[in-house]
């Protein structure tokens, strides 16, 4: 009762400024209340949202809204990360100055008076949150839009292109996102669900607000690190608020299992019940950490594999059902239809590695980029005629469970033989002093490619002569020795997107000595 007041509040906030069912409204706010009350506000009168990830740029932010058309901006004057106040107004005041769609800017005070100097405020654009819906009636009733109509538009991240305007539509979109969270992570009525995401992402879109909702799921919602004011907050929220189901980034379970397993062994976490995994491929040695410290070797993992595009997870175990296999995603969920191909596009059949395209439709499919359908077309429809390509490569064992191998692109040819990166990144991470590896190819005159390995170690450990010919042991032997690294580059961090996505890109220029932008 409490939210939909709020969001119905909102909701006759945003139609007191003119904004009306089809208008683009962008949204970026830290991970508070009023976030998923905006976009449910925009959603009740079939304005579709933008959310703009709130560590992104003015540029980035500007050219979100541009893309879009937005006509109005909902943001806060900030954000509190790690204990210090972050402004965020600043940045959209930039990004307003070359974004002439946007008549009308909402701003939640949530620093106040910690904002040094205060909030600048434009007369007759900006208003404050708490004014213009702090007015509004309670009763808003919903406009109904077309199960096509466009919710939303989230823009995945380009590292040389412009960003894509993915566009996820009402009904279907709805359908995806709540049986999938129903089904996969076993939802029940008394059920304390954390994804520990961020809701500028499709995860947070699909399962901190849409999915859960839908299943009137009890939900966390964390603003802050995980290592803040140390590296037990996660299992302090867990024990105070008895977290039964968990679902988070292996690039986050590496970030606390390079830290230690006492933190988690301080916090009683018997309420878990399900864990899982979302974002990238989780290798096994950081499986079976979060099963044996955070699990207790007693909560299922599921390790589901879905994209931005796929608008819900598409691969995955069934907690109870399935058995679990370290590293792998799983099984196709109920209507998905896997393919895997060569480079032709020819299909494999039974135990294979290829491409992975899906060849049948699914609820929750997003259904252009906006703007351009030129580019949805050429992007996911030319590879592999008839088909939807993913972009992913793929193993498929003998029980049909399949293995995401990563971005097609990131395959290293050694001398004629195809070598996935996360193969042997997973190689390395088994490796007892390993935290964190990433692997990428560089020119090599003898065999084409060589693979350079860049390594994290976990906390206190340290690098000693013998460690170098252990690794490459360790890569040989789990592998072969056809993908014994030929460098081995040590780092205390690897460089991340906002999502916590390796940047090989950048990566891959060090290791080609190319130091151009």
């Amino acid at each position: 009762a409490d939210l939909q007041r709020d969001v119905s509040k909102a909701a006759n906030a945003l139609l007191e400024l003119g904004v009306r069912t089809g208008d683009r409204v962008a949204i970026y706010m830290p991970m508070i209340p009023e976030l998923p009350i905006a976009m449910l506000a925009c959603a009740r009168i079939g304005a579709p949202h933008t959310v703009v990830f709130g560590g992104f740029s003015a540029e980035a932010l500007s050219d979100r809204i541009n893309d879009a058309e937005a006509v109005a901006v909902i943001t806060a004057d900030g954000g509190w990360r790690r204990g210090k106040p972050a402004a965020l107004k600043p940045a959209v005041d930039d990004a307003l100055a070359t974004s002439p769609s946007v008549r009308h800017t909402i701003v939640v005070r949530r620093l106040g008076d910690a904002v040094e100097g205060g909030t600048a405020m434009t007369d007759g654009r900006d208003m404050w949150w708490h004014d213009i819906v702090g007015r509004q009636s309670e009763h808003h009733d919903p406009v109904p839009v077309d199960s096509e109509h466009m919710l939303y538009l989230l823009y995945t991240s380009g590292t040389t292109a412009k960003p894509k305007g993915i566009i996820h539509t009402t009904g279907g979109y709805l359908v995806g996102t709540g049986y999938t969270h129903e089904m996969i992570f076993d939802v029940k009525p008394d059920d304390v669900y954390w994804c520990a995401a961020d809701v500028g992402w499709v995860t947070g879109h699909s399962y901190i607000v849409y999915g859960p909702l839908a299943n009137a799921t009890t939900s966390v919602l964390y603003e802050g690190t995980p290592d803040s004011p140390d590296w037990g907050r996660w299992w302090q929220i867990i024990e105070d608020f008895k977290v039964s189901i968990l679902y988070c980034a292996p690039t986050a379970i590496r970030a606390h299992m390079k830290q230690g397993p006492q933190y988690a062994a301080g916090h009683d976490l018997s309420s878990l019940r399900v864990l899982g995994t979302v974002g990238e491929p989780i290798n096994p040695e950081a499986w079976l950490w979060y099963w044996r410290v955070v699990g207790d070797e007693r909560c299922p993992i599921v390790d589901t594999w879905w994209q931005t595009e796929t608008g819900g997870i598409m691969i995955t175990t069934l907690p109870g059902a399935h058995v679990m296999k370290p590293g792998s995603a799983g099984m196709p969920f109920f209507g998905v239809v896997p393919q895997l191909v060569d480079g032709h596009g020819h299909e494999l059949e039974g135990a294979a590695s290829g491409n992975l395209c899906l060849v049948r439709s699914w609820p929750g499919q997003m259904r252009t980029v906006y703007g351009d359908h030129d580019r949805f077309v050429q992007t996911y429809f030319t590879h592999f005629k008839g088909k939807y390509f993913t972009g992913d490569g793929c193993r498929r064992d003998g029980d049909d469970y399949y293995w995401i191998t990563g971005r097609v692109d990131d395959v290293i040819n050694v001398s004629g033989h195809r070598i996935g990166t996360a193969e042997v990144e997973s190689a390395l991470v088994a490796h007892p002093l390993v935290a964190e590896a990433a692997v990428v190819g560089y020119p090599h005159d003898i065999k084409g490619q060589g693979i350079y390995c860049y390594v994290t170690l976990i906390a206190d450990a340290e690098i000693t002569d013998s460690l170098v010919p252990e690794l490459k042991q360790q890569v040989r032997t789990e592998i072969g020795p056809i993908a014994t690294p030929d460098r081995i580059h040590f780092t205390p961090a690897l460089p991340k997107t906002r999502s916590g996505k390796i940047m090989r890109r950048i990566l891959r220029k060090i290791a080609e000595n190319d130091f151009s932008s």
